[in-house]
């Protein structure tokens, strides 16, 4: 097939484009900037702008939709523009191209409401419930993907959960850098069972779903390593690959919580340059568990994750080494 991947630019849609053209599909990508994928073939441009989305939609025969906007803080109006009215644009782009197969790439935050998740599938997408802008408008995108599905355009919904491996300037840049200066502390006692995702087996499991689209679309799966693990661990295990001192202090989860609802508050504003360094949303995510039934996921799509936690930060490692 010829696979339109949205958001190449970034770590997962990186990986994604060379799972599928590995796989020997032809790629096209569609983000701001050249992939610099080898390969593909870049269709420059945004998901704001209707024309530039009709352009990279064009004959192709299907698509792994993955560009957001993703960050804890921000304009919501930016977010809205982004998440949800970009994957309108997509929607619209692809039922007007006659394309068939659409694999929509969300997030478990989209229905998560702040308390712990123990073991738990593919819960609806609840935007009222959803912390934050970008948990809220991944929801209502996601709303609109599963409701776009038909017969003549079949779309799946994809969670990867916390995905991570070397290059990432999401989340383990952001923990290596605090964690170098030392403001990287554990809330509560780090206990927390959470499940991560690393970016080949992210990867793998969207070239799944998108193989396995015509079976399962119209639903909805959470993807992870399948591999819980206190946050303490993991975060210690980022740092240890990275060469950074782990976490030797730890904060109050309520106060956390609290100070992250202020921090919010501040950054809506006056925003920082950067992230801020703590949320809301942010605090439940390092105090509270979140890890998922996998069983149904690997059946129906047919997948299972190729590197587990050890083998990838045994790889998080050695990029760092070689860097």
């Amino acid at each position: 097939m010829k696979v339109l991947v949205t958001g190449a630019s970034g770590l997962l849609g990186r990986a994604t484009a060379r799972a599928l053209l590995a796989a020997g599909h032809e790629v096209r990508t569609l983000q701001r900037r050249p992939s610099g994928i080898a390969g593909a073939e870049d269709a420059l441009g945004t998901l704001t702008s209707a024309a530039d989305v009709r352009c990279a939609v064009a004959g192709t025969d299907a698509i792994v939709h993955l560009a957001a906007k993703v960050s804890l803080a921000g304009d919501p109006a930016e977010f809205a523009a982004v998440n949800v009215q970009g994957t309108r644009a997509v929607l619209d782009a692809a039922r007007a191209a006659g394309v068939p197969r659409l694999v929509h790439v969300s997030s478990p935050s989209v229905a998560h409401g702040g308390s712990s998740l123990a073991g738990q599938g593919a819960a609806p997408a609840d935007p009222d419930r959803a912390r934050g802008e970008y948990a809220r408008t991944k929801a209502r995108a996601e709303l609109l993907a599963l409701a776009a599905d038909s017969p003549e355009l079949r779309v799946v919904a994809v969670r990867p959960h916390l995905v991570w491996g070397p290059g990432d300037t999401q989340l383990v840049a952001r923990i290596v850098e605090r964690a170098r200066r030392r403001r990287l502390p554990l809330l509560g006692s780090g206990a927390a069972l959470i499940d991560t995702t690393y970016v080949d087996n992210a990867a793998s499991a969207l070239r799944a779903a998108l193989d396995r689209v015509d079976d399962v679309h119209g639903r909805a799966y959470v993807v992870t390593n399948g591999e819980p693990r206190p946050v303490a661990e993991m975060l210690a295990g980022i740092c240890a690959a990275a060469g950074v001192p782990a976490p030797a202090w730890s904060v109050p989860p309520g106060l956390a919580r609290f100070a992250g609802s202020l921090v919010e508050a501040a950054w809506r504003v006056r925003p920082g340059a950067d992230e801020p360094p703590m949320t809301r949303f942010l605090a439940e995510q390092l105090s509270t568990a979140h890890w998922f039934d996998q069983r149904l996921t690997r059946r129906d799509l047919r997948w299972a994750p190729a590197v587990d936690l050890d083998e990838g930060l045994r790889r998080l490692a050695a990029s760092y080494a070689s860097s």
